[in-house]
């Protein structure tokens, strides 16, 4: 799951002027790339993986203070889950526990990789846009912001697909913005968890351990600060829901 850059969810910029008759014309742009997806029984192959990783994140004990479980429980709207990337092992659950009947959507990428990913989601109950965030960055991030207006939650990485590791990138802003979305900024918490050796450190919880979440509201609508100000304090105060382990 990613979340389109801040230039690519801008509008898209106007085509290029005409070539003067007796030029050669531009070349032409290439072509978007193909959206890869799995079908047939070679969905199947992803099955035991989903069913093992349900298994553990059912193990997970969950406790929250009152606000943010009323944050989570909010059903009035559509809500833009805001939450680094290595905290993504529990997006599924988290909806299946605290946000029943309302479908979670996020970015994955139109590769390949991304089309076992799309499948893996599938199973675990969350539903794929598939864009990039360096090619398709503008048709994903419409289409993200169309999810939200339908009535769906999404999921966003504000640090993701590739890092720096929490570093808050303006376009989950920008989405939120434009499909009038609250965004909650959501803190994970393990009692104890083992942290792979990736770029963000991802961090998978051990089977039966306390999970303790912590959620602020942040309303989308333009505030009288400039976008770059905001996107600061956002990754501020995301940074401080989600302390590391000393």
């Amino acid at each position: 799951m990613a979340v389109v850059s801040e230039d690519s969810a801008q509008s898209s910029p106007p085509p290029p002027a005409a070539a003067p008759e007796g030029t050669a014309s531009p070349a032409a742009s290439p072509a978007r790339p193909q959206v890869r997806h799995i079908t047939g029984w070679r969905r199947l192959l992803a099955l035991p993986l989903a069913i093992v990783v349900r298994l553990w994140t059912m193990s997970l004990r969950f406790s929250m203070d009152a606000e943010t479980a009323a944050a989570l429980g909010r059903r009035s709207e559509p809500l833009a889950f805001v939450l680094w990337h290595n905290r993504l092992f529990l997006v599924a659950e988290i909806a299946r526990r605290f946000r029943k009947g309302r479908p979670v959507y996020g970015l994955v990428s139109a590769s390949k990789d991304g089309a076992w990913l799309e499948a893996f989601f599938e199973l675990m109950g969350i539903k794929a846009v598939r864009g990039s965030s360096s090619k398709l960055g503008r048709e994903a991030a419409s289409a993200l912001v169309e999810v939200l207006r339908a009535g769906n939650d999404i999921g966003i990485t504000p640090d993701g697909p590739r890092g720096p590791c929490y570093e808050f990138k303006g376009g989950a802003l920008i989405v939120a913005r434009r499909a009038h979305c609250t965004m909650l900024l959501l803190g994970i918490r393990y009692s104890s968890y083992a942290s792979l050796r990736s770029w963000d450190r991802f961090q998978l919880p051990l089977p039966f351990a306390k999970v303790h979440l912590r959620a602020v509201l942040v309303p989308a609508t333009a505030s009288g600060e400039e976008r770059s100000t905001q996107v600061e304090r956002l990754g501020a105060l995301l940074r401080e829901l989600n302390p590391d382990r000393a």
